[in-house]
């Protein structure tokens, strides 16, 4: 006679630590060009220009698998989904080593971008799965912390591995982590409902907090595109969205070229920004989970003070990007340099894009199974802005530098909280939808 399955306490924790390496994964691929783009734009010879037109071509594929990924992951479900798009995004990381001119590397980014778009539906939609809804904001802000993570750790590891062995076997390492990622994921994930270590407390906890509107099947995309809720969370990320690639493809080569942070010194002291970054995104949830356990908040009250805070601090930060060596004389005596500042500044605005959570909406807002479709929508028109605005991003560095780029970027963030505050009202509230083939 068989024994019991062992039960995991908390199991639902280990879940949002698995998502969030999958999503440090991600970043970590995707974040690697960027590190390294300097020092291939010296050995291949292309222009800021020509770079913007290779990051968009990640993005051009990522906007369309954005939308269709969402629903994949809707139909054949988040454990079988992050199978298949882990594998090909690990893939396609390691092809960037094959690349020898500006057309190989669109390749290469144009596939990347195509299997890496799955990555936040999947993830937000493992989330609404696994955890009540008081609790989904940290879960996600946990997972989408992952994604700054690997940024962070893309600086570091990446630049030392292309200093050592050159920038191709960086490519190689980056990809090949997510094969060995897999096998995990495999064997951890399941559904809640039928998971064979999950307590009976927990199982009892996640799914009490279901609703009628969770068990229905699966919402038509066109009831959908007609509740003004799903425009709250679409707006959001058509905001805030390219904002994200801005950060992520550009700030190393700001710092290196506006900055004159070398290769080495970038790899040392790079990744301050994109770890504030991971921490915010963490604060994204962790905050007004706090305010509503120890102040007696409501989700809506916390999560909008929450954003509303970091939206004017941004402002704020972007604002003073602009004019960062005007300002050296007032902190000079603080032993500052305009590098340092911007630094700084720079790290600032990491953590409050962070804490801003947009790709948390949808799930304080939509049923579990309508979660991965709405994200879907969102990041596919979020990612279709990015891709028009890297090319502008692009021209502008080329011919007039960084500094109107971080001026339209600081009122972003209060401009799509008052589009949620109209569009979306209430957040934690979870609405009615129809199904509907």
């Amino acid at each position: 006679m068989s024994s019991a399955p062992t039960k995991i306490p908390h199991l639902r924790w280990y879940i949002a630590i698995l998502l969030c390496l999958a999503s440090e994964l991600n970043y970590f691929d995707r974040q690697a060009l960027s590190v390294l783009a300097v020092q291939i734009q010296k050995d291949l010879g292309f222009s800021s220009v020509q770079y913007g037109q290779i990051t968009s071509a990640f993005l051009l594929s990522y906007a369309v698998m954005y939308a269709v990924s969402g629903r994949i992951i809707d139909v054949v479900g988040t454990r079988r989904g992050y199978l298949y798009f882990v594998s090909a995004w690990s893939a396609a990381a390691m092809s960037h080593a094959l690349a020898r001119s500006v057309f190989g590397f669109q390749v290469a980014r144009f596939a990347l971008g195509a299997a890496e778009a799955a990555v936040i539906p999947g993830g937000v939609k493992a989330a609404a799965e696994w955890f009540p809804i008081r609790e989904r904001a940290l879960a996600v802000g946990i997972f989408n912390a992952g994604t700054a993570l690997g940024s962070t750790l893309a600086v570091p590891i990446i630049g030392a591995i292309a200093l050592s062995f050159g920038w191709q076997w960086a490519f190689v390492f980056a990809g090949a982590l997510g094969f060995l990622w897999l096998p995990f994921w495999w064997w951890l994930y399941h559904k809640p409902e039928d998971h064979r270590w999950i307590t009976e407390a927990e199982r009892s906890l996640i799914l009490g907090d279901r609703t009628a509107a969770d068990e229905a099947g699966r919402p038509a995309v066109s009831t959908l595109l007609r509740m003004k809720e799903t425009w709250g969370c679409v707006a959001a990320r058509v905001l805030t969205d390219p904002i994200t690639y801005f950060l992520q493809f550009w700030v190393p080569k700001y710092l290196q070229e506006e900055r004159g942070i070398s290769l080495a010194a970038l790899a040392a002291i790079g990744w301050l920004p994109y770890a504030a970054l991971a921490v915010g995104n963490v604060m994204s949830g962790a905050i007004p989970r706090y305010l509503v356990t120890r102040h007696a908040f409501s989700v809506n009250r916390a999560r909008k003070l929450t954003t509303f805070t970091v939206s004017s601090a941004a402002l704020l930060l972007f604002l003073a990007l602009t004019r960062i060596d005007a300002l050296v004389p007032y902190v000079s005596g603080l032993g500052l340099t305009g590098t340092s500042l911007a630094i700084i500044c720079i790290t600032g605005v990491m953590f409050c894009h962070g804490a801003w959570g947009n790709v948390i909406l949808p799930a304080e807002v939509f049923p579990t199974r309508a979660v991965g479709t709405v994200t879907g929508i969102g990041g596919f028109l979020g990612s279709a802005m990015g891709f028009v605005t890297q090319l502008a991003i692009g021209y502008g560095v080329q011919h007039a530098g960084y500094a109107p780029i971080f001026l339209i970027c600081s009122s972003a963030y209060l401009i799509a909280f008052l589009l949620v505050v109209v569009l979306i009202g209430e957040l934690g509230r979870i609405r009615q939808v129809p199904s509907g083939a």
